[in-house]
């Protein structure tokens, strides 16, 4: 992925996406750092929230349709309050939790799965109107192997696991800019 940002615009968008889940818990008007050049480029992004190392909401945009900033903005809010996984975040809990964000490159189509880095890559799989998507930091949190990765995208996106396997899946590889607030 050649798209990269510099700690200064890494720090940013932490900031927005804290103050948009922070705007919203007390109901008042959020407080935006200015966004860079940068960060009005057009990208897909996720916002993961984790609370004592574990997963407390995740939502992203896979397109590219916004300005980067503004999809941090949208999908930390999202993320805090409609992941259907978990109960919306409380203004009791919030200074726990910590905030990553995955900034995502373009997706390219895929035959040959040898082409997919455990670590490197996540995975977009779709079959008819079935689609899921891992992250790739992911795999390498999970321990897993290439396989194992698939298999488990297979699952998300509601397929038998082994349905990678088939040929009438479409998989779709991309990488990622991870970064975040330390634990």
């Amino acid at each position: 992925m050649s798209f990269t940002l510099t700690e200064e615009e890494k720090g940013i968008l932490i900031r927005t996406a804290r103050e948009a889940i922070a705007a919203r818990l007390v109901q008042r008007a959020p407080r935006y750092p200015e966004p860079t050049n940068a960060l009005r480029a057009r990208c897909g992004a996720f916002v993961t929230l984790k609370k004592g190392g574990a997963l407390r909401g995740c939502i992203g945009h896979i397109s590219a349709s916004k300005p980067l900033a503004d999809t941090v903005k949208e999908v930390a809010v999202s993320s805090a309050f409609e992941d259907p996984r978990f109960p919306p975040i409380g203004s009791e809990e919030w200074g726990g939790v910590r905030i990553e964000i995955s900034v995502l490159s373009p997706f390219q189509k895929i035959t040959d799965v040898n082409r997919i880095e455990v670590g490197v890559h996540g995975i977009m799989m779709k079959r008819g109107f079935r689609s899921g998507l891992l992250l790739p930091q992911v795999a390498a949190e999970q321990g897993w192997n290439r396989d194992t990765f698939l298999t488990h995208t297979c699952y998300k996106a509601g397929l038998p696991g082994d349905a990678w396997k088939t040929g009438d899946v479409a998989i779709e590889i991309f990488s990622a800019l991870v970064f975040g607030e330390p634990e």
